[in-house]
């Protein structure tokens, strides 16, 4: 079988034989059916993971699943044929009081692994292994589009903030960033009844498209926008002053995912600390646990299936994989497919 395999400094993706994965017990083998490109992946390329699983050169790279089961153990929950994703990160073997608690994604002593990012092999190949603990269950219905869970499932954390904090639910919310991610946090948005205001700097494209698809406002730059906002996510990564200026008194801020090495704005201490008196909350999330996935796998199945199809804008065989690498601005979430696409019911 192959994978998508990286090493340390980065500059390339080999496809490359790799050997086939034998389980052990409490394991599913897993057919790789498609792997979503996102940020992270070309951040790595670029870079290189700063660690690679012990003794070796290489690591399979991958975060974003969607696979169909081979075999399951006996006694599982899982049966061949049923679609997974899988969770990204893993405890130490000696967990924090969090991980412990399967509280992965605030991990206190930061020894965790995170499968395609650091220390762990990924998703990126033909077959693979998954601990019946770390599979969540994607149903057919959602078809390509379920190798969505992930990066929906970081969203869906920053909104579990959100609803905690936002004083106004149900009112005016504003999304920096039409990339995926910014627009599963304004497809959330939208399910949960807010005004939803979406800023990129495009002036047309699939990216408008898909914002107005959900009856909401586009606006090219944040010097388009008018009044505040209840609910503010900031996915772009390069607008945190603009984010924090367009909040409303007693509304919340949540940084989505971080900015992967771009370029980022720089806050006044006074600007901060004014949106702090004025009973803002601001938070951040860049990674997710079972719930978040569980949540995200929901909101999907909510969602427009044709909708959820069109973010899918460059979708490669695993042959062409390098042009998954390469988006305009006219791509929205590239995915590698590696094996056949789920038929939906």
């Amino acid at each position: 079988m192959r994978g998508l395999t990286i090493r340390t400094g980065g500059a390339e993706v080999t496809l490359q034989e790799l050997a086939e994965p034998a389980p052990a017990a409490g394991e599913l083998l897993v057919d790789g059916v498609a792997l979503g490109v996102c940020g992270t992946d070309r951040w790595l390329l670029a870079r290189g993971p700063h660690r690679l699983p012990a003794g070796r050169d290489r690591m399979v790279l991958g975060h974003e699943s969607l696979g169909r089961v081979r075999a399951a153990p006996a006694g599982s929950s899982f049966a061949p044929g049923d679609l997974v994703t899988g969770l990204v990160r893993r405890p130490d073997p000696l967990p924090c009081r969090c991980c412990a608690a399967g509280e992965l994604d605030i991990c206190l002593n930061g020894r965790y692994t995170e499968l395609g990012i650091v220390g762990a092999d990924g998703y990126g190949a033909q077959r693979y292994l998954l601990g019946e603990e770390y599979a969540v269950g994607v149903s057919p219905q959602l078809g390509l589009a379920g190798v969505l869970v992930e990066p929906t499932s970081i969203v869906a954390k920053a909104w579990e903030r959100l609803d905690a904090s936002v004083r106004w639910p149900q009112g005016r919310a504003l999304v920096l960033g039409a990339g995926p991610i910014g627009l599963l946090a304004a497809l959330l948005a939208q399910q949960r009844g807010y005004e939803v205001h979406v800023v990129d700097r495009v002036t047309g494209g699939p990216k408008v498209g898909q914002v107005r698809a959900l009856g909401a406002t586009y606006h090219r730059g944040v010097g388009d926008l008018e009044g505040e906002f209840d609910a503010v996510l900031e996915c772009s990564g390069e607008l945190a002053a603009d984010a924090i200026a367009a909040t409303a008194r007693g509304g919340s801020l949540c940084f989505v995912a971080g900015a992967h090495g771009g370029a980022v704005s720089t806050i006044e201490l006074a600007a901060l600390t004014g949106a702090l008196i004025g009973n803002r909350t601001l938070t951040g999330v860049v990674s997710s646990n079972r719930r978040h996935f569980e949540a995200a796998h929901s909101a999907l199945q909510k969602a427009d299936r044709d909708w959820l199809d069109k973010l899918l804008t460059a979708v490669v065989p695993l042959d062409n994989y390098a042009a998954a690498f390469n988006g305009g601005p006219d791509t929205i979430k590239a995915v590698i497919q590696l094996g056949a696409v789920p038929a939906c019911p």
